[in-house]
């Protein structure tokens, strides 16, 4: 009888929970996606402490890939960190990173058996950036991205897989097994890391002032809802990416690209730089803006440069190649253009889809386009289809040779011939803003006279000065994790 009465309770508990939880709201599992799966994280009692004003050590503005490696490194410092993010989601543009991290002299490289070195990795950003890069900062980044490499793998990363984007001389580009996207698996890493050691993290409050008292950056007016109050601070990071998205800062300072799409999240004002400004910040390089060559016009989706990476060519509407598709982004944007109607298409077999996993992400959003025969997708994209077959002819024969004739193209991973065959249409966007704050060597922000904004950091896009007039694909996440963990260890030092 009393296991019978202890059955019962157990009922009754088991039903009670279970009504609980439907009367509040979904599980874990069932929460609503934000930007590419990224997940809310604030919950009522943010929004119940938003009202007040607070106090803290560190205030980061900005929770993408360079926020939260600052937050990570200045939390190990032993600082209180709060991050605040104006979206809903954790990420910001490092979510749609999909090509991989540059960095040389790895583990990961030394395990494939390829020889890099910190000093190519620099004279290829150089020559990139067209020798306007700030030649400090650049040493900074390629002495210091693989030692980030290392860092993200001992917090869980898998970076196992190394390819090559334009521009780079050697294998560096660091990504997932199997060539998966880069950058949800980056901020889930660094987010989870971040959480574990204490860092608070405030999405959908929007940072609208850096404060200044003598001088010094000493905190953040924040917006949350119709709430707004004042976080107090000894240190502010400002993390909050470019201005990609921002199209009339974007014809302010290149009234071409009026009229272009954009590969960046909605988010990407370039709020920081104009509330750094406000307080004095220099600015540089602002007129530089990347467009990306590869992006889908119809869906305004980014193609990742790994695609031609791993060995697709780009043809134009008559079915011909047009540039080395391995160039910068800068020349292949520009070469692009100069087509019919401004586009082109990526082309590829069946083996090459196997060898990038990205690309299946492509194909669920219906982006593209198959035939069993060259013959076949010639007709599907209404190409001359003996153009195209003898395009592709011709490249084999290249790659089989190991020299490009027609193009110079000197990466020529694998020939083209294992059907079904695949094509995407792609064009250029504004993708990535070279120019932003002003910083030395320790991550502090400069002002128009050279002398730093005590208090006062930036890192990551919100960032000028290290890219010159053209970015390398994969030169960004580098940028976010050495600026960063900079930022950070700077702080970590100066508090």
């Amino acid at each position: 009888m009393k296991l019978m009465k202890k059955i019962a309770l157990l009922l009754i508990f088991f039903m009670l929970v279970t009504a609980f939880v439907a009367c509040n709201g979904t599980t874990d599992e069932e929460a609503p996606e934000e930007e590419n799966g990224a997940v809310d994280t604030e919950n009522g009692e943010d929004e119940e402490a938003a009202a007040e004003d607070r106090e803290t050590d560190v205030v980061i503005i900005g929770a993408g890939g360079a926020g939260l490696a600052a937050a990570i490194e200045a939390r190990e410092a032993g600082n209180e960190v709060v991050i605040v993010e104006k979206m809903s989601f954790v990420g910001g543009n490092t979510l749609r990173a999909t090509g991989g991290l540059n960095a040389a002299g790895t583990s990961p490289q030394e395990d494939l058996d390829i020889d890099d070195s910190w000093e190519t990795h620099y004279e290829d950003t150089m020559t990139g950036g067209q020798d306007k890069n700030d030649p400090e900062l650049v040493e900074i980044l390629t002495k210091n991205a693989p030692d980030a490499v290392e860092w993200l793998i001992g917090m869980g990363a898998d970076l196992s897989d190394v390819g090559r984007l334009g521009g780079s001389s050697e294998n560096r580009t660091h990504r997932p097994t199997g060539g998966a996207a880069v950058g949800p698996h980056l901020v889930e890493v660094l987010r989870t890391n971040a959480e574990d050691e204490g860092v608070e993290i405030l999405t959908k409050t929007e940072a609208i002032e850096i404060l200044e008292e003598d001088g010094k950056a000493s905190g953040v007016v924040v917006q949350n809802g119709e709430d707004e109050y004042m976080i107090s601070a000894k240190a502010v990071v400002v993390a909050t990416g470019g201005f990609g998205s921002n199209t009339t800062m974007i014809t302010d300072y290149d009234e071409d690209l009026e009229g272009f799409g954009t590969t960046n999240h909605p988010g990407a004002e370039g709020d920081g730089i104009t509330m750094a400004q406000d307080i004095g910040a220099a600015l540089i390089d602002m007129e530089e803006i990347q467009t990306h060559p590869t992006v889908n016009p119809e869906e305004n989706y980014m193609i990742t440069e790994a695609v031609r990476g791993n060995g697709a060519i780009l043809v134009n509407l008559e079915g011909e190649r047009f540039v080395n598709e391995l160039d910068t982004r800068d020349v292949v944007s520009e070469a692009t253009l100069e087509q019919t109607e401004g586009y082109s298409y990526l082309i590829f077999d069946h083996d090459l889809r196997e060898s990038l996993s990205a690309i299946e992400s492509y194909v669920d959003r219906g982006l593209v386009i198959e035939g069993e025969t060259l013959e076949e997708l010639a007709e599907e994209l209404d190409m001359d289809a003996e153009a195209l077959e003898d395009t592709v002819t011709n490249y084999n024969g290249f790659v089989e040779s190991e020299e490009d004739a027609d193009f110079g193209r000197e990466d020529l991973e694998t020939t083209l011939d294992q059907g079904p065959y695949y094509a995407i249409a792609v064009g250029p966007a504004v993708h990535h803003t070279m120019g932003g704050l002003q910083i030395n060597e320790r991550g502090q922000v400069l002002n128009e006279e050279g002398d730093t904004i005590e208090g006062l950091y930036a890192a990551g896009e919100t960032v000028g000065g290290i890219h010159g007039a053209n970015r390398l694909g994969g030169n960004a996440l580098a940028d976010l994790m050495v600026f960063g963990r900079l930022a950070g260890q700077s702080i970590g030092e100066d508090l």
